[in-house]
């Protein structure tokens, strides 16, 4: 077969027997002649894992074909490493983006990690640079620097500590306390510091970086959505703006939104972050209703079925992090891993949450 040509794959008995369990969940999202072409490929990818004792990796974000199909271990980005790190696959393809990707490779040295498509980039991760954290050191001396793992290992290796969406406020002032200063530098994402920063007295110096999904959000969006289904709870990303997060009925990562509906079962949800999350959660939450005002991620929609399947049959893409880049990254995520388990929930509580509080923006 020539490289990254796709062979013919027929939707035979077998291949409809073997994804049975797949289409239960994802039929309410694809069409029956859509799954016809996507359920050969299913079958031949997870045959192709088990002769190159491979694992998927599938973020939140990703299609539900990708996510209930082929997603060995599914989750958001800090979740993924960590499955990584710990699986005995020799070989990690990471559907998701390239900082994933890093990510895995830094916690997962010694196997091999591939990516579908090189081109599957992050508006947040390129907002910022290893020299620019430079640069901001050298400004703010003696301040420790809190990095959201949505960030390059080049990032991460100049970073003191990790942090994700949901124990950013946890990091923020462990950080504080074992630096035993009052000002922390949270980067990249400004609107998950200008969250973070109304919910401790420590004071947050950010970065101007966003993502580019989120930040499309508005007040005004959930509002209408809010007058439209009064019945709907709204869950809002802590990557949209802080005027989002304060009409929302709960904060939180995709981890937590995704506990929430299992928890809870709302009769009718709105998720307010990128598309196809909804699709995937609503896999296993057949009885909510959920409404979709979301927006997609152009860098999440590169990764398919047929480049997972030529990443895996050729062996491509290697992501590479060198060294000692790499076990300085890994420095940063293992202090934010050591931590105890936060004592509030993984969420933001927007009842004690102050209003608006500054930051000072670099």
């Amino acid at each position: 077969m020539a490289d990254g040509f796709a062979p013919a794959f027929a939707f035979t008995p077998e291949v409809d027997a073997a994804t049975a369990s797949v289409w239960s969940k994802v039929k309410t999202r694809i069409s029956p002649l859509e799954w016809r072409a996507h359920a050969p490929l299913i079958e031949a990818i997870n045959r192709l894992k088990r002769e190159k004792n491979a694992v998927v990796l599938a973020h939140n974000y990703m299609t539900p074909e990708i996510f209930h199909g082929v997603g060995d271990y599914v989750g958001d980005s800090l979740g993924l490493a960590r499955e990584a790190a710990r699986s005995d696959a020799r070989v990690i393809v990471q559907a998701g983006v390239h900082f994933m990707a890093e990510t895995s490779k830094v916690l997962a040295p010694d196997k091999t990690v591939l990516i579908p498509d090189l081109r599957a980039g992050c508006s947040l991760a390129s907002s910022i640079t290893g020299a620019d954290v430079r640069l901001i050191k050298q400004r703010y001396p003696g301040v420790p620097v809190v990095t959201y793992v949505n960030t390059t290992a080049e990032v991460k290796a100049e970073t003191d500590i990790c942090c994700t969406s949901a124990n950013a406020v946890q990091v923020v002032e462990a950080a504080a306390a074992a630096w035993g200063t009052d000002r922390v530098i949270l980067i990249p994402d400004e609107f998950l510091a200008r969250n973070v920063a109304r919910q401790t007295d420590v004071k947050i110096i950010a970065w101007r970086g966003r993502c580019e999904v989120h930040e499309r959000f508005t007040a005004e969006d959930i509002l209408e959505l809010k007058a439209a289904y009064p019945e709907a709870q709204v869950l809002a990303h802590p990557e949209c703006p802080t005027e989002v997060i304060a009409v929302s009925d709960f904060t939180g990562s995709t981890a937590a939104m995704s506990d929430f509906v299992a928890t809870r079962r709302p009769k009718q949800v709105v998720l307010i972050t990128e598309c196809s999350m909804a699709d995937n959660v609503a896999g296993d939450a057949p009885e909510t209703e959920f409404v979709r005002p979301c927006n997609l991620c152009p860098h999440m929609k590169r990764i398919t079925l047929q480049n997972i399947y030529d990443c895996l049959l050729n062996d491509r893409y290697e992501v590479r992090v060198d060294p000692a880049m790499a076990e300085r990254a890994r420095l940063a995520v293992q202090r934010m891993i050591d931590l105890p388990p936060p004592a509030r929930p993984a969420r933001y509580d927007l009842v004690k949450a102050r209003h608006h509080v500054d930051v000072e923006l670099i």
